[in-house]
Order: C-alpha cells, then structure tokens, then sequence
C-alpha cells in the first residue's frame, strides 16, 4: 500500500560499504515512503543484504547516513539506538527462527527483550502475531516440525511482534518452491494493506517483484551505484540500460546480442 506522505520513513544519503579493499557500493541515496513495498534488487555481488545490514545497523558503513523515521541510525548509540532498532522488524534470510524454542517463544522472545509487558500478555500478542500469518494452531510446534513456508511466515510474525513501522525482509522467497513463495507474496501484501506497514524487501525473485514491489532499485556491481529506480513494470519496459532490461526479460547476453542483430 502506496502512501502519499511527503517525508520518507527511510532516507540512505551517501551510503558506501567496502569490505577491505573490496568497495561494495559507493555514494549510494535512496529514500523509501511510508506505506510502500519497496525492493531492493540485482545480480550476485551487488551489494544487497549487505545494504539491507547497513539499514538495520548491523555494518558501519565507510561513509554516508541512513535515517529510520528522521533519525540516524549510524551515528546513534545506548538508548537511542535501541529506540531507533524498535521501530523496525527484520525477517532474516531462511527465517533463522531460534530451533529450540515453539514458534510463540520465537515471536515473544522481542518482547522480552524490548518491552516489560507481563508474560500473559506478550503470550496473547505473539500467538495474534502468528494468527495474522495464518499460523493460528501452531504456537507449540518447533521450527523443525514445520514446512519451510511456514518458517518464514514465523519469522515475519517474530519481526511484527512490536507492532514496528518497518519491516525488513532478507530474501524471504529463497529455498521455496514457487506455490509456496506466491502464497508468501500474498501474506505481505495482505499485511502491507492491512497494516500500512513499510517493506524494504532483498530479492531476486521476478515473479515476487512484479508481484510485491510499489518501486524498486537495482544496485549494480560493475558501477557499485543504483542504476535503475521505478516500478518493476516501468523498468522492463522502458529501462535504457541493456543490462536493466536483461534483468527483467531473463536474457542472457548472447539472446540480448541476437535480438540487436536480427
């Protein structure tokens, strides 16, 4: 769901990351709006989970700024980042779901940590939580009893569990068959329409893009920038970058060569 808000709930200003001398990107901006499903994408070695651990505070970048809601989450520290860490919920890649607790104990556990809410209470949140992922029965089970679907459902109701403005989702289709990722699809765009929460989403995944995405941007190895910004749509329709257009048209470069050729 597409907000019309005129101030960005997600401002990257002249972000660069490198890992030793390896730049991974450099002088990259961005902002995302509230409400939006916004998609971070490219191809192997763009840099994407490593902006999206940047966004998160994970990695201190080299240079630059990121701002959650107005504050800068790479100059913040004690209580001010912890703050600024709640008002956001990370679905990590393959769920990384806690293997020795039930799935409620999974999604109660940022409650324990954040909040001082009687035990009680975070119980009947986290078992909502995982009611609003149709997972409504399975509050005892353990991770490993579960399909993998189901595990990163879990983990999506664990980075919910304190009702944040932000989600962050780190490749939630990978290792799913593709019934299973297109009802993964749906179960973000029913909560982005029922919540209005904000989605920053790493993917890779073309069906999930067209069907998920508000905007997107596609970071670019080669140049270490963002080399296409806009709709999933607009950018396999009208993009000028042949590599963009490759992207989203699945060609290698030997059908982009022919297709110039013919």
């Amino acid at each position: 769901m597409l907000a019309t808000a005129a101030e960005p709930i997600v401002r990257v200003e002249n972000l660069s990351a490198s890992f030793g001398p390896n730049v991974i990107f450099d002088d990259v901006s961005f902002e995302v709006m509230p409400g939006e499903i916004f998609v971070i994408l490219g191809g192997s070695g763009s840099g994407k989970s490593t902006m999206l651990k940047h966004m998160i505070g994970l990695y201190e970048p080299v240079g630059g700024h990121i701002y959650i809601a107005g504050d800068d989450i790479t100059t913040a520290h004690g209580k001010d980042r912890q703050r600024i860490i709640s008002r956001f919920g990370v679905m990590y890649q393959m769920g990384a779901l806690f293997g020795n607790m039930t799935l409620l104990e999974n999604v109660r556990l940022p409650m324990e940590e954040f909040t001082d809410l009687p035990r009680e209470a975070m119980d009947a949140i986290a078992a909502s939580k995982l009611r609003m992922v149709a997972l409504e029965g399975f509050e005892n089970y353990m991770p490993a009893d579960i399909s993998g679907g189901m595990a990163k459902r879990a983990a999506i109701a664990r980075a919910m569990a304190l009702d944040p403005q932000i989600l962050f989702l780190d490749e939630p289709s990978a290792g799913l068959d593709p019934i299973t990722s297109a009802e993964l699809d749906q179960t973000i765009l029913r909560l982005s329409r029922a919540l209005g929460v904000t989605f920053v989403v790493v993917t890779h995944e073309l069906p999930s893009i067209y069907t998920i995405a508000d905007r997107v941007i596609m970071l670019d190895k080669r140049t270490k920038r963002i080399i296409a910004t806009g709709s999933p749509q607009e950018l396999r329709d009208h993009s000028e970058d042949e590599w963009v257009r490759r992207f989203f048209h699945r060609e290698t470069s030997e059908s982009a060569a022919t297709e110039v050729s013919a």
